[in-house]
């Protein structure tokens, strides 16, 4: 069975008080409308069709060309926007209705519906939920033998209907044929002069098609973000929803409450998060590993027993037994092996660095090939910028770079050689030599005395 999804994200969203696209705004390093589309591709629609419209180039830019556009130019109602995608809708298949500005919709949530969908044969299935507080909602109305009614709004709702606990969650799954048919059929009869995608439900039912609803196992899952306030309510809740899966997995977190997790994010067992720290991205953390206080790592894969305290690590990798920090920044493309010592105030980008390294404090490494069981000084700075390009710098194993040495790029140190403190090196050094590249020390006697005395 072929699913399609279609997104509708054409709202202005002008509680948000922003400069851009409601559904742009972030929960983590993801924006709102991503989760959603995750969450369709997670049930298997490879097709999918956003509705844009306030700021339509910068969401269309923001998800590049992975899928479908179509435009709602002017905003009359769910069912129109739907509208504007009716090409996008084949004969045959499924098609899910979900909106970009839920994050906490969740793939699993969706595979239930498509399931209750497909095996009570229907021709839509909306999902609901049950809320203690159902008021503004819109009501799933059930006949005496629990089969699907209708939804009422909140200002048609009777009395009795008004205490129903059941609430419409706005994302459904139809037949695509009918619900092509439906859209057909659709009237803006009413006050706001709008097409209604709950409409289209009524008249399946009218025609004796079969129309249910099945509740998601937790209300979150259909929240929406209307405000700042809102956005920083569903953030809270997926970090209470990720840091329980991650305990639950065997990660310490010291304290969840101020600890940040990417929903991408894979951690070994045994490995220890602590305050504050901000994992983002396509993160693997293995086993045994401590991630010390307010580190931000993003996009990086760590190996087993690192231990990494205070630093900023972003699109790397580093290998098993690494210690990096406090105070250490790995920028991009920089590939750190196995039981190296990355210390305070080093920074290193695009760089490989060997085995068994040593970069103890105040080091700078772009653009370099090191080798094993190399041994920085403190102070080492590789020059790898003349102003226009960058250059890359060779350093072989067991070499040893002493404290203060510019290494200025393009340049070799061979395996085995020795750099002199203080030194400028701006030529090969060949295996097993020292270099040495400083003025020969001059003493002027007397010469403190001789300007005081003036």
């Amino acid at each position: 069975m072929k699913t399609k999804a279609i997104i509708l994200a054409a709202g202005q969203g002008t509680r948000m008080q922003s400069n851009k696209s409601k559904v742009l705004h972030k929960v983590y390093d993801k924006t709102l409308v991503e989760y959603p589309i995750l969450a369709a591709r997670y049930v298997g629609a490879e097709e999918i069709c956003v509705i844009v419209g306030h700021k339509a180039e910068e969401v269309q830019k923001a998800l590049g060309n992975t899928m479908q556009y179509a435009l709602q130019k002017d905003q009359l109602g769910t069912g129109h926007a739907v509208m504007q995608a009716v090409d996008f809708i084949e004969d045959e298949g499924e098609v899910l209705i979900l909106y970009g500005d839920t994050p906490l919709i969740t793939g699993r949530t969706l595979e239930k519906m498509l399931s209750f969908h497909r095996e009570n044969k229907n021709a839509a299935t909306v999902l609901s939920a049950f809320i203690d507080q159902p008021t503004g909602y819109g009501r799933i109305v059930r006949s005496a033998d629990q089969t699907f009614a209708k939804i009422v709004e909140q200002k048609d709702a009777s009395e009795d209907e008004k205490q129903i606990k059941e609430i419409n969650g706005g994302m459904y799954v139809f037949e695509a044929r009918l619900l092509k048919y439906a859209l057909s059929k659709l009237k803006n009869d009413n006050v706001q002069k709008e097409y209604y995608l709950t409409d289209t439900l009524e008249i399946l039912l009218a025609e004796g098609h079969k129309v249910d609803a099945i509740a998601t196992a937790d209300a979150d899952d259909i929240l929406g973000v209307n405000s700042r306030e809102q956005l920083a309510e569903v953030t809270d809740l997926m970090r209470k929803r990720i840091n329980s899966q991650h305990m639950a997995a065997g990660v310490t977190l010291i304290d969840p409450q101020n600890t940040y997790i990417g929903p991408e994010v894979k951690i070994g067992k045994d490995t220890i998060i602590e305050p504050g720290c901000m994992l983002e991205g396509t993160t693997i953390i293995g086993e045994n590993c401590t991630i010390g206080y307010h580190s931000k790592i993003k996009n990086t894969t760590i190996g087993n027993l690192v231990d990494i305290e205070i630093s900023v690590i972003l699109d790397s990798s580093i290998g098993d037994g690494t210690h990096v920090g406090p105070f250490a920044y790995l920028r991009p493309n920089s590939h750190i092996g196995k039981n190296i010592k990355v210390g305070d105030f080093v920074e290193i980008k695009n760089s490989h660095i060997g085995d068994g390294t040593k970069i103890s404090h105040l080091t700078y490494i772009g653009d370099a090939d090191v080798g094993k069981n190399v041994n920085f000084g403190c102070g080492t700075v590789v020059v790898n910028y003349d102003g226009q390009t960058k250059h890359r710098t060779t350093i072989g194993n067991d070499a040893f770079i002493g404290c203060n040495t510019n290494l200025v790029s393009p340049v070799t140190v061979e395996e085995g050689a020795y750099t002199a403190a203080g030194s400028t090196i701006t030529k090969t050094v060949p295996k097993n030599s020292l270099g040495i590249a400083r003025a020969k020390q001059e003493n002027k006697e007397e010469w403190v005395t001789k300007k005081r005395s003036k």
